[in-house]
């Protein structure tokens, strides 16, 4: 439990009232938690003493440069920044101090880094190595072919329940970040590899199986739930036989979704729905993705695109 009262009804503001993720209150708890003991060390005082009215604009900046100095990544400044900025947001606007330090605090900008991706013929070849000639197998294949055909988080597979599954229209019900449902579609091959799993699945129906695992859609060897780590060792496993990617998580199938989705045409606001991202520039790092990949097929292509002789 914290010290800081102020950052205390915060924490609750965001867990209750904007229904934030448990990551997403964690990150700003510490984020807000390291900047408060920062002015506590500046001023000798204890967090039970803080005056934050007088935390002004100039004492933000001394702690972001100090984290500056410690080489702290663009984007985790970024997340710190806008903690601290909602933090005074909240305060201010609910007459808890005066005037709002952090308010016309920029954010740093986030390096623009292409998500990395996967060939749809590796992908291909991949799911084509998964034997499925068990329930496990069966599951395996199943899990692959739905984080593909849907570009679903991590998080919201694990929490997927058999009823969640509609075979007829061919869609999937998932909850994303804050609760918030949406409907993806998924394609012709997750629905098969889908039947047949389910066909099998009891067989990992076991002793340790809870009552809460029942509704699972998809069970463990020993027949708990999915969890997070189960299905990042299972992606990485069958990345490991088609790529030579350095990075072979669950997101990888995600970042290949989209991208493979735009470079066929489809409009970056449907690609935003099917994601789940509540920001349209959350969607578009895929774009850039994409005019590389035409810029390739531009200069393999064109008769005149490669101009001999450049340096």
């Amino acid at each position: 439990m914290s010290d800081f009262l102020l950052l205390n009804r915060f924490i609750r503001y965001l867990e209750i009232e904007r229904n934030a993720s448990p990551k997403t209150v964690d990150a700003y708890r510490r984020d807000i938690r390291q900047f408060l003991l920062f002015c506590c060390l500046e001023w000798e005082t204890d967090p039970a003493r803080l005056d934050y009215g007088r935390i002004d604009r100039l004492m933000i900046r001394l702690w972001l440069g100090s984290l500056m100095k410690s080489k702290l990544a663009k984007a985790t400044l970024s997340r710190k920044t806008a903690s601290i900025r909602s933090f005074f947001k909240f305060a201010f606007k609910r007459g808890m101090i005066h005037h709002n330090p952090a308010h016309l605090l920029m954010i740093p900008k986030k390096e623009q880094r292409l998500p990395k991706t996967v060939r749809p013929e590796e992908l291909n070849l991949m799911m084509e190595t998964i034997d499925a000639g068990d329930a496990a197998g069966k599951r395996d294949l199943a899990i692959m072919e739905l984080l593909y055909s849907t570009g679903m988080r991590l998080s919201e597979l694990v929490q997927l329940h058999v009823t969640d599954i509609d075979m007829r229209h061919k869609r999937v019900k998932v909850r994303g970040k804050g609760s918030k449902e949406r409907i993806i579609p998924f394609g012709n091959f997750a629905k098969k590899s889908l039947e047949h799993y389910l066909e099998d699945r009891t067989n990992l129906i076991g002793k340790k199986t809870g009552p809460a695992d029942l509704s699972a859609l998809f069970l463990t060897d020993s027949g708990k739930r999915v969890y997070p780590r189960f299905i990042q060792r299972k992606v990485s496993h069958y990345l490991s036989r088609v790529s030579e990617i350095s990075q072979k998580s669950p997101h990888i199938l995600r970042h290949s979704f989209a991208t493979h989705l735009l470079d066929r045409g489809a409009g970056i606001r449907v690609i935003k729905e099917l994601l789940g991202h509540a920001d349209l520039a959350a969607t578009q790092i895929y774009t850039g993705t994409s005019v590389e990949h035409l810029r390739n097929i531009y200069k393999s292509a064109h008769p005149r695109a490669d101009i001999r002789g450049e340096e």
